[in-house]
């Protein structure tokens, strides 16, 4: 189970900071620690998602207050 909760950490961590970015609000703290780890391509695919997302979501309200 404590193997579990370690996996789940690093994920939390960059879906926090993904929003963070999204929104503008990250703190300089997070910031520094996403240009200190490995790989950009996770912080890259979750942004690409994250704003794919954000234009469905949109298009979804807007279909529904139109429709």
């Amino acid at each position: 189970m404590a193997s579990r909760s370690k996996s789940n950490k690093p994920r939390s961590n960059l879906f926090l900071s993904i929003a963070g970015a999204l929104f503008g609000v990250q703190s300089s703290q997070r910031h520094a620690q996403d240009f200190a780890s490995q790989s950009p391509l996770p912080y890259i695919i979750g942004g690409i998602v994250g704003v794919v997302l954000f234009v469905l979501l949109l298009w979804l309200l807007v279909s529904l207050v139109l429709g």
